[in-house]
C-alpha cells in the first residue's frame, strides 16, 4: 500500500504576490534608509582646518541625535551651521561652553585660567585674544588654528546652529578610525594668563 502524502503539495506563488513582496522590500528599505538618514549625516572634509586630525576628502560620519539629547562637551568635533552663511556646514573642536572664559595667548589656550593641552594642534597659534562665551552659544577652533576660519574670528556659534558631532570616518578606506572627540581635555593651572586684546 502506498505510503499517504502527509503534507500539502506547496502552491506556486502567483506573480502578484512576488510584486507584493518586491513591493513590501522596497518600502521597508526605504523606510530605513530615510530612518538611519534622520539619526546619521554623513559630511565630507572640504579644507585644511582641521589637519592634521582630519585631510581634505575624508567622509565623516555624525550623530545628529546627541545634541537633542545631550549637552555639547569640550573637545567634541562638531558640525554646524556657519554662522556666517548657514547655508554651509562647518567642522571645527568645541571648545568653550556657555560661560567658559576661552584665552589665546602666546601660542596656548586657556580655558577659566588652566592651560590646556593640545597634541591635535596642527601649529601654536600666531594670534591671541580672550572671549566670555555667552549662554546657548559655543566658541569652536579649527584643529589647523593659524588657517581657520573660526570663533576667533567670526565669534561664537549659536546652539540651534549644531548639527551633531562626527563620530566615525569611513572613507578613504585606509583611513577608517572611530573619531576621538578627546572630551577629558587635560588641564594644568596657568601660572602667566594675562589679559586679552
Amino acid at each position: 500500500m502506498a505510503k499517504k502524502e502527509t503534507q500539502k503539495e506547496k502552491k506556486p506563488r502567483t506573480t502578484g504576490a512576488m510584486i507584493w513582496e518586491i513591493v513590501q522590500t522596497l518600502v521597508m528599505a526605504v523606510a530605513l534608509y530615510f530612518a538611519i538618514d534622520f539619526c546619521v549625516a554623513r559630511v565630507r572634509v572640504e579644507n585644511v582646518s582641521m589637519e592634521t586630525s582630519f585631510t581634505e576628502g575624508e567622509l565623516l560620519m555624525v550623530n545628529r541625535l546627541n545634541y537633542k539629547f545631550s549637552e555639547p562637551e569640550r573637545g567634541d568635533v562638531v558640525i554646524f551651521k556657519a554662522p556666517t552663511d548657514p547655508k554651509k556646514d562647518y567642522i571645527k573642536r568645541m571648545i568653550g561652553l556657555p560661560g567658559d572664559k576661552v584665552s589665546v595667548q602666546g601660542g596656548k589656550l586657556f580655558i577659566n585660567d588652566s592651560e590646556i593641552q593640545e597634541p591635535w594642534v596642527h601649529e601654536p597659534m600666531a594670534y591671541s585674544g580672550e572671549w566670555v562665551v555667552p549662554e546657548n552659544e559655543y566658541f569652536v577652533l579649527g584643529d589647523n588654528r593659524n588657517h581657520s576660519s573660526d570663533s576667533h574670528s567670526w565669534g561664537f556659534v549659536p546652539r540651534k546652529n549644531l548639527v551633531g558631532n562626527a563620530f566615525f570616518c569611513y572613507w578613504p578606506l585606509n583611513h577608517i578610525r572611530v573619531v576621538n572627540n578627546l572630551i577629558d581635555l587635560p588641564m594644568t593651572t596657568a601660572s602667566n594668563l594675562t589679559e586679552g586684546n
